[in-house]
């Protein structure tokens, strides 16, 4: 075992020291665990105190975890019971990517032996890309009993979490690794006599005749948890099943799940515009190919030895910036030449017009027969671009991973270096798919009936991916009946990678979005709530399917909430990363973030952050200033007019006076005072 030292950091989870720190002693009785019984392999990092608040304890989970410098171990105390504000296994169930059952069960059976009432403890374990997270009780006794249950078998869990290789881990088997770790296995005496305590002395492979144990085929946490229509409105749930994530959460999530670039040829032309190369782009050719004026006037011959260049001189040839053979020149000649045309064979420097003055024609008057030159200082390679002097024969003029924009710079660099194809990433092709039985087409002439809505999502979501420069099919509209809304998304698959639907995730009976991936397409729903305002019901699912040469693939559904402020606005925040990502853009992903000074006072949510539409502007004092766009109702459509950004509030109860600096992000493009 590689008894290097690991990073294990606390996180104490309490209102109380998170108000005064002094009042915390889990912290210290942990770090004492750690330095007198880790046997010297462990390393505790800063420890942090946050609130039970679950965002404010998944933003530090994340920290922990989703970083380059993550830690192997993250220990929390604190929020594990039934109070009220116990809220540490919520906040940390839904960021487990590998839940570890048996830790669990170790802690609470170590924790049992002391008292009946470690059954009122909820622990959580498991797995956040490679850090492995352990939640322990708040009291600094319950707490350390806990962590030295499991310390000794934690260093091999956190090697494994961290992509140790398994069969190198396990060489020399169980017994190896006890006698690394120091533990051993319980010895239980055999027993032959069939008694009345048998369920305590059978091991997991005893056979009992003919009474066969249950068996399941599937996970609990692969099992679908989206309402059962058929099962009818009185058997829906009232309150959400799924989790409630940060939008920093849910956008990881988005990420991690969000298939990677694929590379493809591409002809240069203007179809290249928005792609993002996947290959560094050497040169083709030199630039100039060939030597070059830089001005219009005469190529001369300079010789140290030679002549003065001053004096008057015969006209012998004209060079335009055309194509064509050229003939030399000779001594005591001069050639005239225009900027960007080549330099005649022989000439070796270039004098500007301005230095001469014409003193004769040619018999018809149209040509310069002899040119007077006005001074003897030019000197050899003068007013000249030397072959490659500009970009050499296999220099990398762009690299991997930059985008090709409709500046032009990009492509005309490109042509200029004789690339007629490069590799580029292939872009994902998005249907926008609106849902619900009282949607009617917006251009509909007839008046609208009660209850009915005309459908602004689908054209605005069209226009907003447009804009991002992604292509998009338009899917129509869905009707609210599980076989209607099923056909849509799996004809629209067999055309489009990213589906992005708008209605049905909400909690009604004829929400049908989530059982339709759930339970007809056997897709996954990796988060149906968000906090946020607007977009709470935000969901987000993967599909597997083949593709048509029946290789494996995974498509994407986003389904965003049916009000238009939500819908919009959680398509910037949600859908755009993940194409970003797909595209092979580099991080950060999405609208670009700056920092703007309020026009007017703004007041924040106490329960979500909130993401306000704005107009955003140049000032005059060269910063970027933001005015609401008004009442910020997610169904108001009014609040999306001239709206260019996104204020991002915190979750705080509060009001940011006006004049105050505020993060935003910029979603079109910007005005100025």
């Amino acid at each position: 075992m590689d008894h290097s030292k690991l990073k294990a950091r606390i996180l104490i989870v309490s209102d109380t020291a998170f108000q005064d720190s002094s009042t915390d002693k889990a912290g210290d009785t942990l770090s004492d665990v750690f330095a007198d019984e880790g046997n010297g392999q462990w390393t505790v990092e800063d420890r942090k105190i946050v609130p039970d608040d679950v965002l404010m304890i998944q933003k530090a989970v994340s920290l922990s975890c989703d970083r380059e410098d993550y830690v192997n171990l993250l220990v929390t105390t604190g929020g594990t019971g039934f109070a009220v504000k116990d809220n540490t296994p919520e906040a940390i169930n839904p960021l487990i990517h590998k839940h570890a059952p048996g830790l669990v069960h170790g802690m609470l059976a170590a924790s049992l032996e002391v008292t009946p009432f470690a059954l009122m403890s909820r622990p959580v374990a498991g797995v956040r890309n490679k850090t492995l997270i352990i939640t322990l009780p708040g009291s600094p006794k319950g707490a350390k009993e806990n962590l030295q249950a499991l310390l000794k078998l934690l260093p091999h869990a956190c090697l494994q979490a961290a992509g140790g290789d398994s069969r190198t881990l396990h060489a020399g088997g169980t017994k190896k690794l006890e006698e690394e770790a120091g533990v051993s296995s319980s010895k239980r005496p055999k027993n032959n006599h069939h008694d009345h305590n048998h369920s305590h002395t059978h091991g997991h492979n005893h056979s009992h005749g003919d009474h066969a144990m249950p068996k399941a085929h599937t996970r609990p946490e692969d099992r679908p948890i989206s309402n059962d229509p058929p099962a009818g409105p009185s058997s829906r749930y009232r309150e959400s099943p799924y989790p409630m994530l940060s939008v920093e959460n849910a956008v990881s999530i988005i990420i991690e799940n969000s298939p990677l670039p694929e590379p493809v040829k591409m002809p240069v032309n203007g179809s290249l515009v928005g792609h993002i190369l996947a290959e560094d782009v050497q040169a083709s050719e030199a630039v100039p190919a060939y030597r070059a004026s830089i001005v219009d006037g005469y190529a001369v011959i300079v010789s140290k030895d030679g002549p003065s260049t001053k004096g008057i001189f015969p006209v012998s040839a004209v060079s335009h910036a055309q194509p064509g053979e050229i003939p030399t020149l000779h001594h005591g000649r001069i050639a005239r030449i225009t900027t960007g045309a080549p330099l005649p064979p022989g000439a070796n420097s270039v004098i500007m017009v301005e230095d001469t003055v014409i003193r004769s024609m040619t018999d018809d008057g149209r040509e310069e027969k002899e040119v007077e030159i006005l001074t003897d200082q030019v000197k050899p390679t003068e007013n000249i671009r030397e072959i490659g002097s500009d970009i050499k024969a296999g220099e990398v003029v762009l690299r991997k991973g930059e985008e090709i924009t409709a500046v032009g710079g990009e492509l005309g660099l490109l042509a200029s270096v004789g690339r007629a194809e490069v590799t580029a990433y292939k872009k994902p092709v998005i249907g926008v798919l609106s849902t619900g039985d009282e949607i009617v087409l917006h251009d509909r002439q007839a008046p609208l009936k009660l209850g009915e809505v005309r459908d602004c999502n689908r054209p605005t979501l069209m226009a907003a991916i447009k804009g991002w420069g992604f292509q998009v099919v338009d899917l129509g509209i869905a009707k609210d009946k599980l076989g209607s809304l099923e056909e849509h998304l799996r004809g629209a698959f067999r055309n489009v990678d990213v589906i992005v639907t708008s209605g049905g995730v909400s909690m009604g009976e004829l929400d049908l979005l989530k059982p339709t991936v759930e339970r007809s397409l056997g897709g996954t729903i990796h988060f149906g709530r968000v906090s946020m305002k607007p977009g709470k019901p935000t969901t987000f699912a993967t599909v597997p399917l083949k593709d048509t040469s029946g290789n494996p693939t995974t498509k994407l559904i986003f389904s965003l909430p049916g009000n238009p402020a939500s819908a919009l606005v959680t398509s910037h925040l949600f859908v755009l990363p993940s194409l970003h990502s797909s595209s092979g853009r580099e991080a950060p992903y999405g609208l670009p973030r700056v920092q703007v000074v309020l026009d007017e006072e703004i007041k924040c949510d106490p329960q979500r952050s909130e993401y306000h539409r704005v107009v955003l502007t140049a000032g005059s004092d060269g910063l970027l200033h933001a005015v609401s766009t008004g009442g910020q109702r997610s169904s108001k459509v009014t609040s999306l007019r001239r709206a260019n950004g996104l204020l991002c509030l915190p979750t705080r109860d509060l009001v940011i006076d006006k004049g105050e600096m505020v993060d935003a992000l910029v979603m079109g493009a910007l005005g100025g005072l």
